[in-house]
């Protein structure tokens, strides 16, 4: 039987009588630019996540290039973010006119090693956009700490993990802008692209709103250049549909995970990461969810050690039928678009280490037990070539 990596059809089909509706219901209202389906879910979400704000917005990538114009983050700034990550984090930096610099990443976690977020501190640097990865969040109260100090702005890329917690408090919450992405494979998905930013600042939340419509305010007047960022009336329905359900697809996805980590450590030369033990003398490396962050596993990510061997058990999963992916295979430093910024490799051996390393298994709620077991068999039959 094939595994797919991912399985849209399945979580959509139980609730297609009220997507149905839904679909319906703004179909005949005729409002599909902003207005009470927004408004409905904005609400909704806030209350959700615990922030006082929440907009709905085009997409996670808008959502961030968004918060980096309301702090008004131009050319001449610095924002510090992750080498190894999707590359939206840097690209809005850049689309801005500023300069992402790059801080290598940890092993275990795969998120920024806040100390090298320490060193690449200037003058210049005015925010510093941590992402929390695969589900979990980065160390937030060391980043809080150094932005404090520094009089930075601190914007959470957690479009991988919206419903994941830092030492109890909400992904996205604790910096000055928290970005979500809605994309259809994130735990939360829609039915094409969609985001939100958060905030709990007043102040900020009003200027946001403003450059989401072009920074029209009131209608027809622009005193700031904004940008068309607004979520779809009819995605905004439709995601109000599934939020309710969000809990018990993140307490499926955890499941799959323990049973991954369970499963999988029980082979021999497979180490589960720790921070204390990044290092690990074994083939096979299962991700670390440290216990005081709630992991939401939008990825479950295994790195497999040797050089070459991460793209042999991808294609040895293929021809088993079993589907994977490889989140990311080159760190931000090293992509073309980036080489006018003269980044030193060197300088970011994790990212690159990780980048031939990582590769991503099933793990959405609806995988059944059997076929991730089949997964987890192709790896052992592989771990004894």
């Amino acid at each position: 039987m094939n595994v797919g990596f991912f399985d849209l059809k399945a979580q959509n089909a139980a609730l297609e009588p009220e997507l149905r509706e839904t679909f319906q219901r703004v179909l005949q209202s005729g409002l599909f630019i902003l207005g009470p389906e927004v408004d409905k879910f904005e609400k909704a979400l806030a209350e959700f996540t615990g922030a006082k704000f929440a907009l709905g917005v085009s997409s996670g990538t808008d959502a961030i290039l968004l918060a980096l114009m309301a702090l008004g983050i131009g050319p001449g700034d610095e924002v510090i973010c992750p080498a190894f990550t999707f590359f939206a984090t840097a690209g809005c930096v850049t689309r801005v006119g500023a300069k992402p610099v790059f801080v290598d990443s940890t092993p275990a976690c795969f998120n920024l090693d806040v100390a090298g977020v320490a060193r690449r501190i200037t003058p210049r640097t005015k925010a510093i956009m941590p992402v929390h990865l695969f589900g979990q969040t980065a160390e937030m109260d060391a980043v809080l700490e150094l932005a404090q100090a520094n009089h930075l702005r601190v914007i959470e890329d957690a479009a991988q993990a919206m419903g994941a917690t830092y030492r109890g408090a909400p992904a996205g919450t604790l910096g000055d802008f928290g970005a979500y992405s809605f994309f259809p494979t994130k735990n939360l998905g829609a039915f094409g692209d969609a985001g939100a930013l958060v905030t709990n600042n007043e102040a900020l939340y009003q200027r946001a709103k403003i450059l989401r419509l072009h920074g029209m305010e009131p209608k027809y007047f622009h005193a700031h250049i904004g940008g068309n960022f607004r979520i779809d009336a009819l995605q905004a329905a439709l995601l109000a549909v599934k939020l309710p359900h969000f809990n018990g697809y993140t307490e499926a996805r955890r499941r799959n995970a323990a049973l991954y980590t369970e499963l999988l450590s029980a082979l021999p030369d497979v180490k589960v990461a720790t921070a204390s033990d990044a290092e690990i003398d074994s083939r096979l490396v299962l991700p670390a969810a440290y216990s005081h962050n709630g992991h939401i596993w939008n990825q479950y990510t295994i790195r497999v050690l040797g050089q070459g061997r991460r793209d042999e058990l991808r294609a040895h999963l293929t021809a088993k039928g079993i589907g994977s992916e490889i989140y990311y295979p080159l760190s931000l430093p090293e992509q073309a678009c980036f080489a006018h910024l003269d980044c030193n490799a060197e300088e970011y051996p994790v990212a690159r280490r990780l980048a031939g390393e990582v590769l991503s298994l099933p793990i959405y709620p609806e995988l059944p037990r059997e076929q991730l077991e089949q997964v987890c068999a192709a790896i052992a039959e592989f771990l004894k070539s």
